[in-house]
């Protein structure tokens, strides 16, 4: 995907600001659906993208559905499921049966998915401009009306691409989003995650690995996690998950706590400075849909951008997809029947799939935002292998439709729990 003299002035039915997961897969389902479709990418591809690179059943369920089966195959590393660690103990767990979702994951590179999905949504006919920065929102009449955008590779200045609409998709950093009103409540949780890749002896482990007791240089347990994923190609994927709900989370310098859990981590995996390839990378993780608001006269906000990332576990993608598509769902809907107020059924499909879901989530980073708590749950559930199976379909959210009820009881349980911490301890 070259922007070298492809960028001009232009009008189109729908720009896309973004072209990670969220914006690729909106430009996507657009096209597919016969729609004029502009995408603006800021980087050029493949680039890479700080991540944890790991994607779960409801992940590869919507690169499937894209028709992207057998490149994922062939790009990714498949693993089975989990293993979980914490406190001394370890569990090896599956996937589990779904109706509608695999029973297998992928790690694959986001400098090399994102590439593949954005090449996907050009082939489905989207017009994708990559090293092109959407610079400002175009206003006419008090709606937007697309973005004034500008190419890295093009000599000329700034182009206006009007469009009927308009999606935004630019990260968590979202700064499109923000020109045009958005902003993240504050009283919701946020993450802090930092990774890097080393090489390993291990990379092609059937599992993604996770440990459930962090700890400072002081050896005091964090509420957070870590992370290590084989990527497949000689490298694993090596990082670190801290939650907002910790009140001294803002005093955790990142670096220092990814080098504790490197050195903590069995020497197996070989984490030494020798076998780093180059200096980790990290952001800050807007969740449980804390961006807002989502939809505006003729725009509306998807993944990172909306706060879409999920706070049990930090999964982003899956819920950029996943958003995309809805996204792409109401826009099709407003052209085809000519009312733009059927943007409004994006944040209704927002509701009816996410709301339960990130209560409980919400919740639940609450109570674990204190250490004791969090290591009395933790060390209660390492203890059973039933219990855990249960617990990683919640986290993953692989519940199945028939389990809403065991999702509402969890929900009301950790209400309860959260009821006994003080605010603002």
């Amino acid at each position: 995907m070259d922007a070298l003299s492809r960028v001009s002035p232009r009008s189109c039915e729908v720009l896309v600001v973004g072209g990670g997961p969220s914006g690729a897969a909106c430009a996507y389902w657009l096209a597919s659906a016969g729609h004029d479709v502009v995408l603006v990418e800021r980087k050029r591809y493949p680039r890479e993208k700080t991540c944890g690179d790991g994607l779960t059943p409801r992940s590869v369920r919507q690169l499937e559905d894209m028709g992207l089966g057998d490149e994922l195959a062939g790009a990714g590393h498949r693993f089975s499921g989990l293993r979980s660690h914490g406190f001394g103990r370890t569990l090896e767990l599956t996937w589990p049966d779904h109706p509608t979702l695999p029973g297998y994951g992928y790690v694959i590179t986001r400098k090399d998915l994102d590439a593949l999905v954005a090449e996907r949504a050009t082939k489905a006919g989207a017009m994708v401009w990559d090293a092109t920065e959407a610079i400002e929102p175009l206003v006419e009449g008090g709606l937007v009306r697309g973005a004034t955008v500008k190419s890295k590779y093009n000599d000329g200045g700034p182009v206006a691409v009007r469009a009927r609409y308009t999606v935004v998709a630019d990260g968590a950093n979202s700064r499109f989003g923000r020109s045009l009103g958005t902003s993240r409540n504050r009283s919701y949780p946020l993450g802090m995650a930092i990774r890097g890749y080393w090489t390993s002896p291990r990379h092609d482990e059937p599992w993604i690995d996770s440990w459930l007791d962090i700890r400072d240089k002081g050896g005091n347990v964090l509420p957070g996690y870590g992370w290590i994923f084989p990527v497949g190609d000689g490298r694993i994927n090596v990082g670190v998950g801290l939650l907002s709900t910790f009140n001294q989370w803002k005093a955790v310098n990142t670096t220092h706590l990814l080098q504790n859990f490197a050195e903590y981590a069995p020497p197996s995996w070989e984490i030494r400075p020798e076998t780093s390839c180059g200096p980790a990378t990290g952001g800050r993780l807007p969740m449980g849909m804390s961006v807002g608001p989502h939809v505006g006269p003729t725009w509306l906000v998807t993944g990172d951008a909306g706060g879409t990332i999920n706070p049990f576990n930090g999964e982003g993608i899956a819920y950029a997809y996943e958003s995309g598509r809805f996204a792409a769902d109401a826009v099709h809907l407003a052209l085809a029947s000519g009312d733009g107020m059927a943007l409004h059924t994006y944040e209704k499909r927002l509701e009816l799939e996410y709301d339960l879901y990130y209560k409980v989530a919400r919740a639940f980073v609450r109570v674990i935002g204190h250490p004791e708590l969090m290591k009395v749950l933790v060390s209660t559930g390492m203890r059973s292998r039933s219990l855990m199976d249960w617990v990683l379909r919640i986290m993953a959210n692989l519940l199945r439709p028939d389990e809403v009820g065991p999702a509402e009881a969890a929900y009301k349980a950790l209400r309860a729990l959260a009821r006994l911490v003080p605010d603002g301890s």
